[in-house]
């Protein structure tokens, strides 16, 4: 033991009781003798809160690794709301004053003050990597500035893992025939060649300058790469140099509604002017973009009037929707709209692993055949407008109903599919059961076969078994839907009819039925264009039966208000509704309420007509439409807010804190409810963090950043004290452990984002920068730290080489091959000509190859540690 003076001279030593040491007449006890017996003891820094020393190994071992597990739920938990601050913070925008055509009010537009770049490398990218870099930062401090393994060794696992296992992940999830490019090319070329330049100037710091010690300008140097790479990447998004990128469209969606003028995409417009006010460039829109632009019902991701009333009047079309569907499903198509952050898909991770409210609708089984069907044209993939029908063009294939009953009883029936449009082609269709309340193999036999019309063909039929379990049930149904194949050539000259989705309901009844109206009245505004009337068959729903329709002037007459007339409805075997479609005429002329009256007559089938056997149609003025329609909007708004990352008050962060999958317990599966109760604790005591509304976010940001740091001080003592105890050194725990556990919720996020997203930026565009800024903030900022403290003191900050310089250099090898790997995919039409998904065949070969990059990397940098081998 060493022993010493500040003035340099050597005390009196005497050998005490019990091996204790007497100075100047002080009783001392070494270290050793204190933890004799008591192993891992003196690893921790917080931790143990209480005596251990009875305790067997394996049951502190056991418990530590428990533990570390349920603090890595804490850890994304909280981070999970430091995220609704950072996005609080840089949701902030300015406003852009633009003249109008109204002399007194001009028109205002509002651009992001954040920049997409700056705000990914620096508060998103601390958002995600805190864990790491705090860390690195209590290691340090609390060792007494002196250098330790497991923050700079979580650093590099983690940035393996990120690298290798995520990117594998996010190429491996692409569905099949589909593929995902990079859009900010230049911006993923900085952070690209940051991320090796990080690690390789780790490398020539700890084994070549000044092997095994960090003087104050390398770690300066370290740090200050960290504002160098944010300003290079911000030139490269604004596109300083270089060619302009012509896929860059990612302001577009800032300026709200205006669209640029796309013949003369330079032209002096107002948009045009705006946007090189804010350092931004138009595009030349292609043909593919302009129609997906015009098909698109909230352009700007935002909710405005007329894109949710030509929403409206497509959710229309599929009978049986109420106003409060509708409104769901627009929330859920403005979400889809909208540009997503890799923070928001972050959030989701986390909330999906703990149980909490989800950041996307949940729908309904019968909603999301719906919304489904909506975004299932081949020509507008997600944009979910059925396109007119070209009977000249396309075959149009649907069912003659869109729903039917049958007795439980009745064991096999047929179902209509009829074609019409073109006749002269051979078309091919996918029919296939859903589930709703009746469920395959317990209600009914499943249904996914392909039908096959020959040329002048017009009807098929499907059929459907239904199963008699002799135990008395309420009515049930389930969902018969017509979908296109997958393959491009069988999809040409055939597209969907507006029933392809039917409803079949399971009931006891072999009686025709009654035939009637299902209102009295209905309302409708003059712009609608065709009033859907519904005719219900109930009581029965046995064989062939038609009615007759007439329409009867009131106030409206036809020919100038609409087009009436009479007809025929037929409802075949087992159908129950059928819908009279009435064209309404807008004269654009501002008028009082207008109806008419439609009567049903002269059923045959041996049918009833019904109590209503007449309704009256209202077509409204503008005014009370208006109030239909901000009624729908402030139930799709209430949907929206109920979805925002952040939370607004204390009140609403508690409940969702209280309450499983935030108070939706209609759709919160059992799982939710098992992540609920595992994290309630956290949920309950992070709720007491001030909400991102206080102070424009920067409080919640900073309480937020303090109990991220103290809850991974806590996790650096269980995992040294864990490693401790089964034998790991601090370097491979890090690696493995701790790198997973921190890693784990940007792998789902990842995931999500490329299955979700038009691009592949969100997905891994973002893992370099990443791992770029853990090196210059959770390296180069604790480095700085201890070497002007060790400056000061007039010595040396030593960091030892070892294990970690190995892993530096393993790492950084790996990391070109990938990267490589990803722009070979990128260029190479063997690979898709894209950085994820693309053909099956090479797609599964490079998510393997990545994998085993990971393992590579994990095993020779734990048999280095361990001494197998040096280098």
């Amino acid at each position: 033991m060493a022993l010493g003076l500040d003035d340099g001279t050597m005390p009196d030593v005497e050998v005490g009781p019990d091996n204790s040491y007497i100075i100047d007449n002080k009783t001392y006890v070494s270290k050793d003798e204190v933890y004799n017996g008591y192993k891992c003891a003196d690893r921790g820094i917080l931790l143990p809160f209480i005596s251990e020393y009875t305790w067997s190994i394996e049951v502190r071992a056991f418990l530590y690794l428990v533990g570390l597990l349920y603090c890595f739920l804490g850890v994304a938990i909280i981070a999970d709301i430091f995220m609704g601050a950072i996005e609080k913070i840089t949701s902030k925008t300015r406003k852009v004053y633009l003249t109008s055509e109204k002399e007194d009010e001009p028109e205002v537009i509002e651009v992001r003050i954040w920049s997409d770049a700056v705000a990914n490398l620096t508060l998103m990218a601390l958002g995600s990597s805190a864990p790491e870099i705090l860390l690195a930062i209590i290691e340090v401090i609390a060792n007494k500035f002196e250098a330790g393994a497991l923050g700079p060794g979580t650093i590099v696992g983690s940035a393996a893992f990120n690298l290798f296992v995520i990117s594998a992940v996010c190429v491996l999830s692409i569905p099949k025939g589909e593929s995902r490019r990079i859009k900010d090319i230049k911006v993923f070329a900085v952070t690209a060649v940051f991320s090796i330049v990080a690690y390789v100037w780790l490398l020539i710091i700890l084994k070549a300058v000044t092997p095994n010690e960090v003087e104050v300008w390398e770690a300066a140097v370290t740090f200050l790469m960290f504002p160098l790479l944010v300003l290079l990447a911000w030139m490269a998004e604004k596109n300083f140099c270089g060619i302009p990128n012509k896929t860059d469209t990612s302001k577009q969606i800032e300026l709200g509604n205006f669209q640029p003028d796309t013949e003369n995409p330079n032209s002096s417009s107002r948009c045009g002017k705006v946007l090189k006010l804010c350092g931004l460039e138009f595009r030349s829109e292609s043909n593919a973009d302009k129609f997906l632009r015009d098909r698109q019902y909230f352009r700007d991701g935002r909710l405005d009037r007329d894109g949710l009333v030509a929403f409206i009047k497509e959710v229309k079309n599929y009978p049986g929707l109420t106003d409060e569907d509708a409104a769901i499903l627009a929330a859920s198509k403005l979400v889809e709209s909208q540009s997503h952050s890799r923070m928001w898909y972050r959030v989701g991770a986390v909330r999906n692993m703990t149980g909490g409210r989800k950041t996307q609708p949940q729908l309904s089984t019968k909603l999301k055949v719906v919304y489904n069907a909506m975004n299932e044209h081949p020509d507008a993939p997600t944009l979910g407008e059925v396109p007119q029908v070209k009977p000249h063009q396309n075959a149009v294939i649907d069912f003659h109903a869109a729903s039917c009953a049958v007795m439980e009883d009745i064991g096999k029936f047929k179902v209509a599919v009829c074609r019409s449009g073109r006749l002269d082609n051979r078309v091919s269709v996918r029919v296939e059961t859903i589930d709703g309340t009746a469920t395959e193999e317990q209600d009914y036999m499943p249904i996914n076969e392909v039908i096959t019309f020959e040329p002048e063909e017009s009807e098929k039929f499907v059929e459907v078994e239904i199963i008699n379990d002799n135990q008395w049930e309420p009515d049930e149904e389930f969902f018969l839907k017509i979908s296109l194949l997958m393959n491009a050539e069988e999809r040409e000259g055939v597209q969907l009819g507006r029933i392809s989705i039917m409803e079949i309901t399971i009931l006891n009844d072999d009686e025709p039925g009654v035939v009637m109206f299902q209102k009295r009245g209905f309302l409708v505004k003059e712009s609608i264009g065709n009033a859907v009337i519904p005719v219900v068959r109930k009581n029965g729903a046995d064989g062939e039966i038609t009615i007759k329709w007439r329409s009867i002037d009131k106030t409206a007459v036809s020919g100038k208000d609409y087009t009436g007339g009479e007809g025929v409805l037929t409802f075949k075997h087992t159908e129950i509704e059928q819908n009279i479609e009435i064209p309404i005429i807008d004269d654009m002329t501002p008028e009082k309420d207008e109806h008419f009256e439609i009567e049903l007559f002269d059923p045959t089938g041996g049918a009833k007509i019904g109590q209503i056997n007449r309704t009256a149609v209202t077509i409204t003025n503008d005014d009370d439409f208006n109030n239909v329609l901000n009624n729908m909007m402030q139930m799709t708004n209430a949907n929206i807010h109920a979805m925002q990352v952040h939370h607004e008050t204390y009140v609403s962060q508690i409940k969702d804190a209280l309450n499983v999958n935030g108070g939706d317990i209609e759709n919160a599966t059992a799982g939710d409810y098992v992540l609920h109760f595992l994290t309630f604790g956290w949920k309950i005591i992070f709720a007491l963090v001030p909400p991102p509304s206080l102070l424009g976010g920067w409080l919640c940001f900073v309480v937020s950043l303090a109990c991220i740091g103290l809850l991974t001080a806590i996790i650096g003592d269980l995992a040294a004290i864990f490693g401790c105890l089964v034998n790991l050194d601090d370097a491979i725990t890090a690696i493995t452990f701790v790198a997973l556990g921190t890693s784990l919720p940007d792998t789902f996020a990842s995931r999500t984002a490329a299955v979700q997203e038009k691009y592949a930026d969100n997905a891994v565009g973002n893992v370099t920068g990443s791992n770029s800024v853990n090196v210059f903030l959770g390296l180069g900022l604790p480095w700085f730290i201890a070497s002007v403290y060790h400056y000061a003191k007039g010595s040396k900050f030593k960091v030892e080489a070892g294990s970690l310089g190995f892993s530096v250099g393993l790492f950084s090898g790996l990391c070109i091959i990938t990267i490589a790997l990803l722009m070979a995919r990128r260029m190479f039409s063997i690979f898709g000509k894209a950085e994820l998904g693309g053909p099956p065949c090479p797609k599964i070969c490079s998510g393997i190859f990545m994998i085993m990059l990971w393992l590579i990397y994990v095993l020779i940098s734990a048999f280095q540690t361990t001494g197998y081998f040096n280098f």
